[in-house]
């Protein structure tokens, strides 16, 4: 039920999406298979860091879409508290709650109370970050330094191996950095990163797709000749011919150059 994104992605979507970006498949290989804008792509995956965010899940006792439509049409049809709760097979405190919370039997609306019980279920943690304040302190300034999130638990297991308070994993230390929204780690710390990413990659990341990584008629490195790959041959003999197009010389003709040079290897 987010709306963030232009105009906005539907649940369906951000999961095709987020399956998409775990894939290694790029931004624009993942626009133009949702059909949604690449900026709104990054608009999304940049609110959660480039980390996919945990599946939610439901507890049972919950009620669901399909059960909060049929109480709007039961009210609609002037049902009774106790008659909806018997025809769903729940109690009628239960129903008497959802239908009070969310503007009571003359307001109600199946879709917002759904939305509404979405965005109260979320109710995020603070990370670890945020709970230890001197772990961020020791953390941030390492950052500073050029350490990175590997080294910083390195050293901090090295030296500090029996301090509970001072125990953190280097991808608590990436989601905090990337996840900007959170204010835990000062944004302009992701530029002291070896990367320079604004936002968290896996290992199978690709550019394939977009117009940077597009050479025309390139030659793959697996045609390389096997004398190469062995270093059978010492070097080769290479001619560069330039002055094709040059203007005339003042008082001569235009003369084809040519520029002989070994190269090593292929």
């Amino acid at each position: 039920m987010s709306k963030i994104g232009r105009p906005g992605m539907s649940d369906e979507k951000k999961e095709e999406l987020w399956r998409r970006w775990r894939s290694g498949e790029s931004i624009s290989v993942i626009s133009r298979a949702t059909g949604k804008a690449p900026g709104s792509v990054f608009t999304l995956l940049k609110y959660h860091g480039g980390i996919a965010p945990e599946p939610r899940t439901v507890r049972s006792d919950h009620l669901t879409p399909v059960e909060r439509e049929a109480i709007s049409r039961a009210i609609v049809s002037g049902d009774s508290v106790r008659s909806i709760a018997s025809a769903l097979g729940r109690a009628p405190s239960t129903i008497s709650r959802e239908i009070n919370r969310n503007g009571g039997r003359h307001a109600y609306r199946a879709a917002a109370a759904q939305e509404r019980a979405g965005t109260q279920a979320k109710r995020p943690k603070p990370c670890l970050l945020q709970q230890r304040p001197a772990l961020r302190e020791r953390v941030v300034s390492m950052l500073e330094d050029e350490w990175s999130p590997e080294q910083i638990v390195g050293h901090l297991r090295r030296h500090h191996s029996g301090d509970d308070e001072l125990s953190i994993s280097h991808e608590t230390i990436y989601r905090s950095i990337y996840t900007t929204r959170w204010g835990v780690i000062p944004q302009k710390l992701c530029k002291r990163l070896r990367t320079r990413r604004p936002i968290r990659k896996n290992k199978r990341h690709t550019v394939k797709g977009q117009w940077r990584s597009q050479i025309i008629d390139a030659r793959p490195i697996e045609d390389r000749p096997a004398n190469a790959e062995d270093r059978s041959v010492t070097g080769h003999l290479e001619d560069i011919s330039r002055g094709v197009g040059v203007k005339p010389r003042l008082g001569g003709e235009v003369g084809m150059h040519a520029v002989r040079r070994r190269v090593r290897g292929w």
